[in-house]
């Protein structure tokens, strides 16, 4: 095992110059660890020790897996048909960063990934070490959680203790997210990746309630989608007016005072919208760190959804010429894709 880690540090420092030989090293350990504890979902459900919850939980999955597959047409591979406990609240901590003055993510390139805006460490202190070295150049940082990733099916990636809790349809969700990046994934693009998985996983749940839910749970999965809805068009709002002003030909000094008052109006309205859905508190640790960053990494899983919608529209649901018309727009460069989106039909 040392040995294999050893050679997969140096296979990476090859090919990426070995800027950073302790983020890699961190990055093969925690992927190693996480492998390590990986078993058959099968296996897991036939322990006699295993509680019955997580029987139940897991049997459910499997259930899920063969969906997505069969009717979603996503690959299908051993990911998700095996299960990890790694006995921590989430997998990876993602740093997100901006300037102080701009809300373009910072990006980071890596040899198997491409370039992506964020940086992701499985120990929440080496991503908090690593987000206040930005801070320290006045970056605006972001430190996000994350319950699930996809390696784009360089491993068979686990069902794993971060989510496993959650309600049905929310595993779903991110089971099927994370097979849609094994299906289409452009490096460079993080916004067009994350937007398009985004899109498969809501048409995923809602075909997967259709089969296996109760009006009990597709009354529980609108009234998230409508919050979700809500949520994104109040950050697309913000996002549209900070960028205004941080256009504007002023002094720094009026620029912060500009920009704070913008999120001042941003928590306002946010209460607002809070009121409106009965008091759901499902986004204040979201608002709990508003910066730049924070709204940065929100848009990309969020900002050419609605784009992506309108093709799928287009197909009138047909998933493999949905997937058909993703792919070919994922063989084009970054500006021929927007040209592509911008032509789309409302």
């Amino acid at each position: 095992m040392i040995r294999w880690r050893l050679l997969a540090v140096f296979a990476v420092c090859g090919l990426a110059g070995c800027a950073s030989l302790r983020y890699y090293w961190q990055s093969i350990d925690g992927q190693v660890q996480l492998l390590a504890e990986r078993q058959s979902i099968a296996v897991v459900i036939a322990n006699p020790n295993t509680d019955p919850a997580l029987k139940a939980k897991l049997a459910r999955v499997l259930e899920i897996r063969d969906f997505a597959s069969s009717e979603l047409k996503l690959p299908d591979n051993p990911s998700y048909r095996g299960y990890a406990d790694l006995r921590r609240t989430y997998v990876v901590w993602n740093v997100y960063a901006t300037p102080e003055f701009s809300i373009a993510p910072e990006q980071w390139c890596f040899p198997i990934a491409g370039c992506v805006n964020y940086r992701g460490y499985f120990a929440l202190a080496d991503a908090g070490e690593f987000a206040d070295g930005l801070r320290e150049q006045a970056f605006d940082v972001f430190i996000s959680g994350v319950p699930a990733y996809s390696t784009l099916g360089w491993f068979d990636d686990p069902v794993l203790n971060t989510f496993i809790s959650y309600q049905d349809y929310e595993v779903s969700r991110l089971i099927f997210h994370e097979l849609a990046h094994q299906m289409v994934y452009v490096g460079g693009d993080s916004e067009f990746n994350e937007s398009f998985a985004a899109t498969v996983e809501t048409e995923g749940v809602r075909r997967w309630i259709v089969r296996h839910g109760d009006a009990r749970m597709q009354a529980a999965f609108e009234s998230a989608q409508q919050r979700r809805t809500d949520f994104r068009a109040l950050i697309v709002k913000y996002r549209a007016a900070l960028a205004d002003i941080y256009r504007l030909p002023i002094t720094s000094a009026q620029m912060r005072s500009r920009k704070s008052q913008a999120y001042s109006d941003l928590e306002r309205d946010y209460q607002q919208l809070k009121t409106s859905w009965g008091g759901y508190a499902g986004y204040d640790r979201f608002m709990e760190h508003l910066n730049n960053a924070t709204l940065a990494s929100f848009a990309l899983y969020s900002a050419l959804v609605p784009e992506f919608q309108r093709i799928l529209e287009r197909n009138r649901g047909d998933l493999a010429a949905f997937y058909a018309d993703v792919k070919a727009l994922a063989a084009l460069g970054k500006e021929q894709r927007k040209t592509q989106f911008a032509a789309l039909e409302p």
